[in-house]
């Protein structure tokens, strides 16, 4: 491949995308950043441009033949421009720039879904982006992020989503009051996941009524749930510790409830394998 077309760390388009790690401009341009080649490969229908290094640009030539032929430009850049643009210590020579993706919430609700992950007050963005990969591969319809919670765009948030940020309908901004009165007039059952609940996860289970459509609010990471946001759910459901672990951290949590609802919804077998990475 040529020379890279972007060396100076005083080009207009650096500049541009290193302005996008505050969440300000990110706001102000409607643009973010992707890092590494899972997250710009499952961007390729939000993309904007591509800068790559040339080592990575053959590492990864599906990649950046897969944008060509979406008509986005590629740039080859060096590693240095490239870790200018990146939040990560060790980059991997790939970052796409990339449009907002968000929703307007009545485009979710009007789709009627089946299966939701409602962020409350999540405020640590690799966790937003852990519960939303938990929420893609569970197989939910929809995830929405409070006005109280964490910018999906966050640079950590994007990358703990490994992807899945692009797989699945996503409102942001939203008062968790209109979230709940929104769902529960399309006719979901709303509950709240709460290590204090009144309900046992096994127990609704058990009575039959995980099948139904349902819509998860998780809280924050360190105090939970509000009492005002309970109060909004039609149940605040606990995951019972059958061991001696104090608790289960968010994204655990998140997703035992989000499959525990995805396996009443769904009829025995047809499930794709589990890998992990």
């Amino acid at each position: 491949m040529a020379a890279p077309e972007l060396t100076s760390l005083r080009s207009p388009r650096v500049i541009a995308a290193r302005r996008l790690a505050k969440r300000s401009f990110r706001g102000k341009e409607r643009r973010f950043l992707a890092e590494g080649p899972q997250s710009v490969r499952e961007a390729t229908g939000h993309l904007v441009e591509v800068y790559v290094t040339p080592e990575a640009a053959e590492r990864h030539a599906d990649i950046v033949t897969a944008a060509l032929d979406a008509g986005v430009p590629v740039l080859t850049a060096t590693d240095e421009v490239i870790a200018a643009m990146s939040e990560t210590v060790t980059p991997q020579g790939i970052v796409g720039l990339c449009r907002f993706l968000d929703r307007p919430f009545e485009e979710i609700l009007a789709a009627r879904p089946r299966l939701v992950a409602v962020l409350a007050h999540v405020r640590d963005p690799g966790n937003a982006g852990t519960v939303l990969r938990c929420a893609d591969a569970a197989g939910a319809d929809a995830v929405v992020l409070t006005d109280a919670s964490v910018d999906l765009y966050n640079p950590k948030a994007v990358r703990a989503s490994v992807g899945s940020l692009f797989h699945l309908p996503v409102a942001v901004g939203v008062p968790v009051e209109q979230v709940v009165s929104g769902l529960k007039g399309a006719g979901t059952r709303i509950l709240a996941a709460d290590g204090a609940g009144d309900r046992d996860l096994d127990a609704e289970l058990d009575r039959g009524t995980m099948g139904e459509p349902t819509a998860w609010v998780f809280g924050n990471e360190a105090w939970g749930l509000p009492e005002e946001t309970r109060a909004l759910a039609d149940a605040v459901v606990r995951v019972p510790i059958h061991g001696k672990a104090e608790s289960l951290n968010l994204a655990t949590a998140a997703a035992v409830c989000l499959y525990a609802s995805a396996r009443a919804q769904r009829a025995p077998g047809g499930c794709r394998s589990v890998t992990f990475s």
